[in-house]
This record gives C-alpha cells, sequence and structure tokens, in this order.
C-alpha cells in the first residue's frame, strides 16, 4: 500500500430536507419520518437490518434524539446510489462514509468532516519476467535518444566529409551520400574504439575534428555503458509493483464505481476498470487483468 493524496472526507449527513417537511414545520405541523440512507462500510456503518451500528450511525442517532427527529432507514450497497437517490428526493439525509468532491458540493450540504482519509494503491510483487526486465529498452525515451545520437553522428559524418573530400576522395567520394556514410562509419569505429585502419583523416581539420569527437566519446560512452548496466542491474533487482502514481499512466487499474478515485485516475491517464466492490477489484488483480487496484485506504477505529 502507497500512500498518495490525501482526501477530506466525512461520515456525511448530507441536509437536504425536502421543502414539504420544511413547511410542515413552519405550519407548527408533525413532520413525516425523515427517510434516511445508510451507506458506507465498517467502522462508519455496520449494515444490521435489526440494528444498524457504527461511528456514523451514532452520530447521527444522537443527533435525531437531541432534535426530537422521526426517521426510517434504508440500506444501499454503494455511495453513488445513495447519492442518486438523495438527488431524485427519494432520501432526506444519507449517513455513511461519503468524500466530499468538488462536484458534490454544488449540489449537496455536507457536515463537517471529522476524519481525513487518501488513497491507496494496491499492486502485485511478482518477479520480473523477461519482458519487464528488457522493457525499458524498448521506451520511447531510448527512441528519441537514438534518434539524437543518429542525428550528432550525421553532423560528424558530414564535418568529417566537409574536410575530407578533396584531399583523400578515395575515402571520402565526392558523392554526399556516400561521402557522409563513410564519415558517420568513421564516427562509429572511433567512438567504439575498434580501430579498424580501413578509414583516416588526413588533413589538419579533419584529424581536429576526429580529435573533438574521440575526447566527446570518451565521455559519452562511460556514461552509456553504465547507464545500460543500472537499466540491466535495476530490473534484475526489482518486481512488477507499482510504488507511486507516476507509475499509474498507462496502465489497467481497478477502483470502485462512483469512488473519487475514478477522477485521480483520469488525470494520471489510466485504463480505469469500475467495479461493485472491493472484493471484485482485488479479484481482477488476483488474475491478472488489472495491474493495480486504486481506492480509499482502509480505516481503522479502536475502542
Amino acid at each position: 500500500m502507497s500512500r498518495l493524496k490525501s482526501i477530506s472526507f466525512t461520515t456525511t449527513f448530507l441536509f437536504l430536507i425536502l421543502n414539504s417537511y420544511l413547511l410542515a414545520q413552519s405550519a407548527d405541523t408533525e413532520p413525516d419520518a425523515l427517510r434516511i440512507g445508510l451507506t458506507g462500510s465498517a467502522p462508519f456503518v455496520y449494515d444490521d437490518p435489526e440494528n444498524p451500528t457504527g461511528i456514523a450511525v451514532e452520530i447521527w442517532e444522537d443527533l435525531a434524539k437531541e432534535q426530537d427527529w422521526n426517521y426510517t432507514y434504508q440500506s444501499f450497497n454503494e455511495v453513488s446510489a445513495a447519492l442518486t437517490a438523495l438527488t431524485k428526493g427519494e432520501l432526506d439525509i444519507v449517513v455513511g462514509p461519503t468524500s466530499i468532491t468538488s462536484s458534490r458540493v454544488t449540489r449537496m450540504r455536507f457536515s463537517q468532516p471529522y476524519y481525513q482519509s487518501s488513497i491507496s494503491i494496491a499492486s502485485r510483487a511478482d518477479t520480473p519476467g523477461l519482458w519487464q526486465r528488457i522493457k525499458p529498452f524498448f521506451s520511447f525515451r531510448l527512441l528519441i535518444a537514438v534518434g539524437i545520437f543518429v542525428f550528432i553522428l550525421a553532423i560528424v559524418g558530414t564535418l568529417l566529409w566537409l574536410a575530407e573530400h578533396k584531399a583523400s576522395p578515395e575515402q571520402f567520394p565526392k558523392d554526399p551520400f556516400r561521402g557522409i556514410g563513410n564519415g558517420m562509419w568513421l564516427a562509429i569505429v572511433t567512438m567504439s574504439t575498434t580501430g579498424y585502419g580501413d578509414m583516416a583523416p588526413i588533413t589538419l581539420r579533419g584529424r581536429i575534428i576526429a580529435g573533438v569527437w574521440m575526447v566527446v566519446t570518451i565521455i559519452f560512452a562511460t556514461s552509456m555503458v553504465a547507464g545500460i548496466a543500472s537499466t540491466l542491474t535495476l530490473s534484475g533487482m526489482g518486481s512488477s509493483t507499482i510504488k507511486n502514481a507516476e507509475e499509474l499512466s498507462g496502465k489497467k487499474v481497478a477502483t470502485i464505481k462512483g469512488a473519487p478515485s475514478l477522477t485521480f485516475l483520469k488525470g494520471h491517464r489510466t485504463k480505469s476498470i469500475e467495479t461493485n466492490d472491493i472484493e471484485e477489484a482485488f479479484e481482477l488483480l488476483r488474475n491478472r487483468e488489472v495491474e493495480a487496484v486504486v481506492y480509499d485506504s482502509p480505516s481503522f477505529y479502536i475502542t
């Protein structure tokens, strides 16, 4: 589990009382029983049909007792379903752990939050296979690096051809395509210290260019070899575990329908898969149908 972005959420009492109830109250008539939607998980809501309990339920019942309110309970498996019923006027209040989001506060009223939560990532800790070990060498960044390297070789090859083609036409033909190609070949042989001896600059300008290229490639080749060695070592020692949000991009990730984590995942350009509950999400993870599960961090309650 990796704790990520902190999200304030509340065991929420969404006080959206119907106009009929408010009018009845102002007319000093006996109001109808409030329709209370119970949703969420322990320890905030323990959904017992006979005697629902939990932190949220206890707070609500104390408040209702103090205000002398009558109410009836209706249980919902999903927070989103309870909020939909509230929006349609089928409920007066929703009690349970409901995240406060910018879109919800424009349509609903929340109690003050009294619990801080965050989003967590769960992923498999598999031993990396062959593809995971060599995958870094097929990345877009490596493709860009190779393109830049070829471009630099073309520049060096062109400079060598310009310096040498008049004095050494047998090595650097006047045809630009063949001459620059030979210059690139000389640059590669020089960089790799292979030293075939089939080509060598004979002019002062050509030797200066070749000398500068030798100094540059000593540093460049050393850094490149060190980078390749580090990549191979880290890929061999690591695992497929996703440890931070940046690693989620482009991956299949499971979360719960209607959860605030959906917005978080969209912001990180993941392939989100919505499930009905957390057990279904973890089943997808166990079956390797997704690479991670992202949802609210577990809530712990100590009495």
